[in-house]
């Protein structure tokens, strides 16, 4: 059994500058972080590798080389095999464009049974990417999966929380799933596999390796989301902090709502 893990290296805070014109985070110089999210997509592809035999599991992060660090620690935790694809023609990328270029990169590497994302990211919260690389890839696919109920090699049983609704799913592969972060808490890496992993080979996926080198559906080219403004959001930089017996805190809270209503 084939499992594509898809990751994506995030800033580890929300600060940063801003390209103002093409409305773009300018992310040199930030500290990355991997995607929590996707931390547990990796943990549930795991999960499935201990309960089944043959299993591999392949990691794609689309970014810089600095990318290449999400892989390393997918390495050090029981990835068996990374690939960063990376391409200055990829800069810039909405939803659109991002799903159709791992669409690209997965179909260049080989046919998986199962593809797992997490439900979206910490720094474009869109929650959009998984449905459209399922579309692009022509996959049934399950979105915002909470529990890994039964797992075969010819079936899944997953439930998903939707619209303030539980649903169980049986699915036969192929498939792609999103997953929320409560599906799983990801392991401590391991220190064995956390000093294989700086040698282990990861492979580099570039634009000449997709069967659509056409540089117009990439990057901002193919994106077809433009930003018309982007800004950063105000920050409370001062907090109160009232510590009182329960009745006092609840008539000091009371005060505040009636300021606030005044001010509504």
């Amino acid at each position: 059994m084939k499992i594509a893990v898809c990751m994506k290296q995030v800033p580890a805070y929300s600060e940063g500058n801003i390209d103002e014109k093409i409305g773009v985070i300018i992310r040199d110089g930030l500290l990355s972080i991997t995607n929590t999210y996707d931390m547990s997509a990796l943990e549930t592809a795991l999960r499935i590798k201990e309960k089944i035999d043959n299993v591999e599991i392949s990691v794609f992060t689309m970014g810089p080389e600095k990318a290449k660090n999400v892989i390393i620690e997918s390495y050090s935790m029981g990835a068996d095999k990374g690939f960063l694809i990376s391409d200055r023609y990829f800069a810039g990328s909405d939803v659109l464009a991002t799903s159709y270029t791992l669409m690209q990169a997965i179909k260049s590497v080989d046919k998986f049974d199962l593809i797992i994302c997490g439900k979206q990211t910490t720094d474009g919260d869109t929650a959009q990417v998984s449905g459209s690389l399922a579309k692009w890839l022509n996959m049934q696919n399950i979105n915002c999966v909470t529990d890994m109920l039964e797992i075969t090699k010819k079936y899944i049983k997953l439930k998903s929380h939707i619209n303030n609704r539980y649903i169980v799913y049986k699915a036969n592969y192929p498939l792609l799933i999103s997953v929320e972060k409560s599906i799983f808490t990801p392991r401590m890496p391991s220190l064995k596999l956390k000093m294989q992993s700086k040698k282990k080979n990861i492979d580099i996926i570039t634009i000449e390796n997709f069967e659509d080198k056409n540089k117009n559906n990439y990057g901002l080219k193919g994106s077809a989301t433009k930003v018309k403004r982007i800004f950063p959001s105000e920050r409370t930089k001062k907090q109160d902090i009232f510590q009182d017996t329960p009745e006092k805190t609840s008539e000091y809270i009371l005060n505040i709502i009636d300021v606030l209503k005044g001010e509504i």
